[in-house]
């Protein structure tokens, strides 16, 4: 079982339960505001940008072995059309629930897994250091999770033109003549047999002016 690193209470998602205190049922409730840190969502795609306000509302319950967080988090992403490359911005609300397991919470009557599943649970499992609990895994998951993998700027976007590359939503009316690729190779024959009969014309020319010299 591996405890969480040494945490800074002043880190703005680090949060303390003492006040909660260990009697199950205990709730308390917090808002807080805090600054998005670096890389917090899907890299080159969307996130939210470093320093940016992130709005977090949290419901801390005291459960026989450890704390039990639920929250909700509010904030503004940005990231870039799929369809049109333009820059966009999106609100995202995500919703989290996790345990934070007090370091001996197997002492205090821990319901324990089936035989052999102990270790791979403790692995997963989040832990309380001296009373604190860090936010930021849980919270970065939750709002990859809520962001969307292909971004538009809005749901009907027509995209760019695949000829010459024009955002279709500023110009509905953009449009190129096509050229049916049968009749454009009959042209080209077309144009290949004009060419030689003025080869063949330009050629004859001369003879003819020949035979009048005679």
């Amino acid at each position: 079982m591996a405890l969480n690193a040494r945490l800074d209470h002043r880190n703005p998602l680090v949060f303390d339960t003492h006040e909660l205190g260990r009697r199950p049922g205990a709730l308390q409730r917090l808002t807080r505001t805090v600054d998005a840190p670096k890389d917090f969502g899907i890299k080159e795609v969307i996130g939210v940008p470093e320093g940016a306000p992130v709005e977090l509302d949290l419901r801390l319950e005291s459960v026989m072995e450890g704390v039990l967080v639920t929250g909700t988090a509010r904030a503004a992403a940005e990231g870039e059309c799929v369809r049109c490359l333009e820059p966009l911005q999106l609100d995202v609300e995500a919703e989290f629930q996790e345990m934070f397991s007090y370091p001996d919470a197997d002492d205090r009557g821990r319901v324990t897994a089936e035989p052999g599943d102990d270790a791979e649970d403790d692995e997963d499992r989040l832990f309380l250091e001296d009373g604190l609990f860090d936010l930021e895994p849980v919270l970065r998951d939750a709002v990859v999770l809520a962001l969307p993998m292909q971004p538009v700027c809005q749901e009907d976007c027509p995209g760019l033109c695949a000829e010459c590359g024009a955002r279709l939503a500023d110009d509905p009316d953009h449009h190129h003549d096509a050229v049916d690729i049968r009749w454009a190779a009959l042209q080209g024959l077309a144009d290949t047999m004009s060419d030689g009969e003025k080869d063949e014309m330009s050629g004859a020319e001369p003879g003819v002016d020949e035979k009048q010299e005679k």
